[in-house]
């Protein structure tokens, strides 16, 4: 089973990456390239966690990376900001399936923690969902942070997952957390987040 995990350099989607690779999937790693609202930090982060998976699962993890700042710029400019952290999951989960089928693999890792940031509610996460038509499996979904940092220590991807970056600048002051699925459904057709997500996958290349 190959699987492809979309991959910041945050705490979580190591460790998530690590449990489906502990359960025997070939693990695929995609970053999105947030520059230029993020600094070069934190692919340089991305690049030593993905380096540490290598050395404590005995796995090859490559890792394929995909400029997302011009895609940030169509949602920012064509949707309504508050929804651009849901927008932005929707263009990057369609890039991952994009590659994905490029690369025969069957479904989609993601590190989400049910609740634990805006973008990670219940009703958010639906409607990230809408129109994907492709696995996605959330290992963290149940962990509350305490688990998920413990494995992360443990596994060695902790200390640099929280070495420093400027985070994302393109962040809305008060993102959504009750998205509203006939909302999104509207933006999505008026950038087309299919053909985002194509296009951003025909990009991807290997770090």
């Amino acid at each position: 089973m190959k699987l492809v995990s979309l991959m910041s350099n945050g705490i979580d989607s190591p460790v998530a990456s690590y449990l489906m690779s502990k359960m025997g999937a070939d693990v695929v790693l995609l970053h999105m390239d947030n520059r230029p609202f993020t600094d070069d930090r934190s692919i340089e982060n991305v690049k030593m966690i993905a380096e540490r998976l290598r050395e404590v699962t005995g796995k090859e993890f490559p890792l394929y990376v995909v400029k997302h700042g011009t895609n940030q710029e169509t949602i920012r400019d064509g949707c309504d900001r508050q929804y651009q952290c849901v927008m932005c999951k929707r263009v990057m989960q369609r890039t991952a399936r994009e590659l994905a089928k490029n690369l025969g693999a069957s479904g989609i890792i993601m590190g989400d923690s049910l609740g634990q940031v805006a973008s990670q509610t219940l009703k958010n996460i639906r409607s990230e969902n809408i129109g994907l038509d492709f696995p996605v499996i959330r290992p963290l979904i149940g962990m509350d942070k305490l688990e998920i940092e413990a494995i992360a220590k443990e596994i060695g991807t902790y200390e640099i997952s929280i070495r420093p970056t400027n985070g994302c600048l393109i962040v809305p002051e008060r993102p959504i957390t009750e998205a509203e699925p006939q909302k999104v459904i509207a933006m999505s057709e008026k950038i087309d987040v299919d053909c985002l997500g194509k296009n951003s996958a025909d990009s991807a290349f290997l770090y």
